[in-house]
């Protein structure tokens, strides 16, 4: 059913009509209702009490339709997926990890040998017969819970021993936190490492890239060791303090590599409706539109 209208403008016909068409519908799929169903309007929010057609009418009139109401659970729409639609949910899931390494692209690589150890670990199953999981799916999901629970990596390690020990002999399970880690890390996003002065006087680039010690503070750009006098500081140790530095420019690239990301990306200056009614936190009167740009005024 057409849901076009709840987004129109409550005083057009358009939404009149659509609110007719919704009643309708919740009458004919909740016929025991009584003639009392819930208020779908802002206000409202399909709480407790249940109102009249009617009244219904009036509320969504008056202050119009939750927006994110697509779904007319409270009003007799069934959303159980038949056993096709589960079939291609399946196909959609497994299609989204093919979908994720085509959107980071062979070129994002700096040696072809990663990008194909990628491909390799997509492919190959998870144990000889296995259909459902392959090496890099596995890992993924299990990160995904690890990160959704809070496990650490040392209980993660633990269990990936013990699935290790419980599949078939020939899994391809990495046994360790830090291997299956490697399995993932073609996918991440680049990052370099900037040494800097521990009191946050400079960085040790471009002017200052050889300098071994601060020209502000005189510290030195290394730890000291056991050993090392004040002034002689050894420059074979690790550094002082690290600054991990984020190229945006990748980031860029990567959030408008795939085609429904870059959609809502741009969201905001090319599907906005701006009609000076508030929709959006953008839509509100202490923002404005400067050339195509949000700003404060």
């Amino acid at each position: 059913m057409d849901r076009s209208w709840m987004r129109a403008n409550r005083l057009s016909d358009e939404f009149d009509k659509g609110v007719v068409e919704f009643l309708e519908f919740a009458e004919k799929n909740l016929p025991n209702n009584k003639g009392l169903f819930p208020c779908p309007c802002v206000s409202c929010g399909n709480r407790d009490p249940k109102l009249t057609k009617a009244e219904i009418r009036d509320h969504l009139a008056w202050k119009g339709i939750c927006q994110n109401y697509t779904r007319w659970i409270w009003h007799g729409e069934v959303v159980t997926p038949s056993v096709s639609q589960r079939e291609k949910v399946c196909v959609d899931t497994d299609d989204r990890l093919e979908d994720m390494i085509h959107d980071i692209g062979e070129e994002s690589f700096k040696r072809a040998h990663v990008y194909d150890t990628l491909c390799k670990d997509k492919e190959e199953p998870l144990y000889p017969g296995c259909t459902n999981f392959t090496r890099l799916s596995a890992v993924l999901r299990l990160f995904n819970l690890k990160a959704k629970n809070g496990w650490s990596d040392k209980s993660f390690t633990d269990l990936l021993g013990l699935l290790k020990e419980m599949l078939p002999e020939g899994n391809t399970m990495p046994n360790r936190h830090y291997e299956a880690k490697k399995v993932l890390c073609p996918m991440g996003m680049e990052y370099e490492k900037i040494h800097a002065c521990p009191n946050d006087c400079i960085l040790y680039r471009k002017e200052f890239e050889n300098y071994d010690h601060c020209p502000k503070c005189k510290a030195s750009r290394y730890k000291k060791k056991d050993g090392d006098s004040n002034d002689d500081v050894s420059t074979k140790g690790p550094p002082a303090k690290v600054l991990w530095y984020l190229p945006i420019i990748s980031r860029f690239k990567r959030l408008f590599s795939n085609a429904n990301d870059a959609k809502n990306l741009r969201w905001h200056a090319e599907e906005r409706i701006d009609d000076g009614k508030i929709r959006h936190v953008a839509d509100s009167l202490q923002w404005k539109n400067i050339d195509g740009n949000f700003a404060k005024e």
